[in-house]
């Protein structure tokens, strides 16, 4: 569950940031950032997948880059519920998006689901001449 949590507060972190970086995305407060964080990550839940599949042929074609137009159509769903979050346009909605994402992503790599920062060990052993395993 700690991890969970911990999600939800580098999400809510992504979104400040992305705030922060673009004059199109304003965020009134932290406060508002967390709820816009649960909002985004029920939206996510809920929406992404089905807008996924609706969209797969378009995904194929761009090799997943239409992903982030999902999600800043998300994000755009999400300053519509949200009063405190305010998404000035598609662009700033991509942009903001592209933030989220990759910051999410990055911070949330190292997370577990137990809430513990991890990092992954990669050994290579020789075997044989010059092959690696």
């Amino acid at each position: 569950m700690s991890g969970l949590f911990l999600r939800w507060l580098i999400l809510s972190t992504a979104i400040m940031i992305s705030a922060y970086l673009f004059p199109g995305v304003d965020v009134d407060g932290f406060g508002t950032a967390l709820f816009a964080a649960l909002v985004l990550g029920i939206l996510n839940a809920f929406f992404r997948p089905i807008l996924i599949i609706l969209t797969l042929p378009i995904n194929i074609l761009t090799l997943g880059l239409f992903t982030f137009i999902i999600n800043a159509f998300l994000l755009m769903m999400t300053s519509g519920v949200i009063g405190g979050l305010h998404v000035s346009g598609f662009g700033a909605a991509l942009l903001g998006s592209l933030i989220i994402s990759l910051v999410s992503w990055g911070l949330s790599s190292f997370i577990s689901d137990r809430g513990r920062v991890e990092s992954m060990d990669i050994e290579l052993h020789r075997k044989r001449g010059d092959h690696w395993e």
